[in-house]
């Protein structure tokens, strides 16, 4: 389904960014990953993955700086030839009050998720529009949605993330270029198992009670999203039969908002 094209996606050394970068390997794209991790895992990864028969490389851009981001994006182009798919997935996660909030916290979460996905698009879009094709994928979160208490840096960034993703949709309409938002419910990645921990101390309470009447008390099928559903939806949205989908905020949710 994909072979000969393209995929960066940032975040992808864990979660759901391994997760679509799994699927995406098995439809038999080649793959920029981006992410944390040691030499040793960085190096499993890109063998796991280059058996699909598909060129794998990694760059260890920091999110949080442009400069980096757009060279990212510049060598992946240099390195394959094109960028093709864009996934901005990677984030980070705070939870305070609005007024006891730490700003550098707040300023870490814009960049990583909203700014870091507006200098990757900003230097994947000359090179989709020349070839008259491209996929641009963010990954947003029911927050992108809805709001939760005290995760107020996460939700602006995921809100100004789906605004991203409708402004760039309707500027490439007609260039063969869609860009659309995933918006997964509670999903078990490391990002999750951190909160529940942490919800889990703060409340004294036991992992799987906090799993149920916590984590999951917004998701009406009461189970996690699981990663492989998430990038079927991805790996959907890169086919010729999802191309007038475009500007879409697509919840995959289990319900959560459906209320």
């Amino acid at each position: 389904m994909l072979k000969g094209k393209t995929a960066v996606i940032t975040g992808s050394t864990s979660g759901i960014g391994l997760g679509i970068a799994r699927a995406f390997a098995q439809a038999g794209a080649n793959l920029m990953l981006n992410g944390f991790g040691d030499a040793a895992l960085i190096t499993r990864l890109g063998i796991e993955l280059s058996a699909h028969d598909v060129k794998v490389r990694h760059h260890g851009a920091d999110m949080t700086k442009p400069a980096e981001v757009t060279a990212l994006i510049r060598e992946t182009e240099a390195h394959f030839g094109a960028v093709d798919i864009l996934v901005n997935n990677a984030g980070i996660q705070h939870v305070a009050p609005v007024d006891e909030f730490p700003e550098d916290k707040w300023s870490a979460v814009q960049n990583i998720i909203l700014n870091s996905s507006f200098h990757a698009t900003k230097a994947a879009l000359p090179g989709m529009k020349t070839r008259g094709w491209g996929r641009i994928i963010n990954l947003v979160s029911a927050h992108g949605l809805v709001a939760s208490p005290f995760k107020s840096a996460y939700v602006a960034a995921k809100h100004g993330l789906i605004g991203l993703t409708k402004t760039t949709a309707l500027e490439v309409a007609e260039t063969g270029i869609t860009c659309n938002a995933i918006c997964p419910g509670y999903v078990r990645t490391p990002l999750v198992e951190n909160q529940i921990e942490a919800q889990a101390a703060a409340h004294k309470l036991p992992r799987e009670q906090v799993i149920r009447d916590i984590i999951l008390a917004a998701q009406p099928t009461k189970r996690f999203v699981e990663i492989e559903e998430v990038a079927a939806l991805a790996l959907y949205l890169c086919g010729d039969a999802a191309k007038s989908i475009t500007g879409a905020s697509l919840a995959i949710d289990g319900g959560w908002t459906a209320r």
